[in-house]
């Protein structure tokens, strides 16, 4: 059940939306999740079909020793059996001007046609221009619900000076600066 509270007396007027998580309120579920904003990923690998590349926000830091990252591919995704099988992948920290690279690669894994990457040393996909990489053999796989969970142990990184992509609330944007 969704109730709208106001909040404490000391913020401005405005109304929140209550809910308990459950299948009658996935939406609200969502559109609160939304509200974290967060950078935007796009992860690779060599698959039996070539090279392969799935668009993810669910990126975190784990450990810096040893070095792990995680990300957390739906298993409702036709790439899913092939990112929790790979042995080695990359994650791809996008820059503020590659969304049209990351809308790409939320729709279609497949077509790296027009896509400026080479192998990495691992022979897996790097793509160019990226803010931030991570290359990475795969450290362990859990169950996250519809998700899966999969930790990477960091073999090499790299970044450059810039602005990272931004997701929040289902939509994408830049950084306007520090507070």
């Amino acid at each position: 059940m969704l109730t709208k509270t106001p909040f404490p007396a000391k913020a401005p007027t405005m109304t929140e939306t209550r809910f308990a998580p459950g299948p009658q309120s996935l939406r609200s579920l969502r559109d609160t999740l939304g509200c974290f904003g967060t950078g935007v990923t796009v992860v690779t690998t060599m698959c039996d079909l070539g090279p392969l590349a799935m668009t993810a926000n669910s990126f975190a830091a784990v450990s810096l020793d040893p070095a792990l990252v995680l990300w957390s591919p739906a298993k409702g995704s036709t790439r899913h059996a092939a990112f929790t099988g790979a042995d080695h992948f990359i994650i791809h920290v996008m820059a503020d001007d590659q969304l049209a690279l990351a809308q790409h690669f939320a729709g279609d894994g497949l077509d790296f046609d027009g896509v400026d990457w080479a192998p990495s040393d691992d022979g897996q996909p790097l793509l160019a221009g990226c803010l931030a990489r991570f290359e990475c053999a795969r450290h362990a796989v859990h169950d996250g619900g519809d998700h899966s969970i999969i930790l990477g142990q960091v073999l090499r990184a790299a970044h450059r000076p810039g602005t990272g992509l931004i997701f929040k609330r289902g939509e994408y944007g830049g950084f306007s600066g520090f507070v």
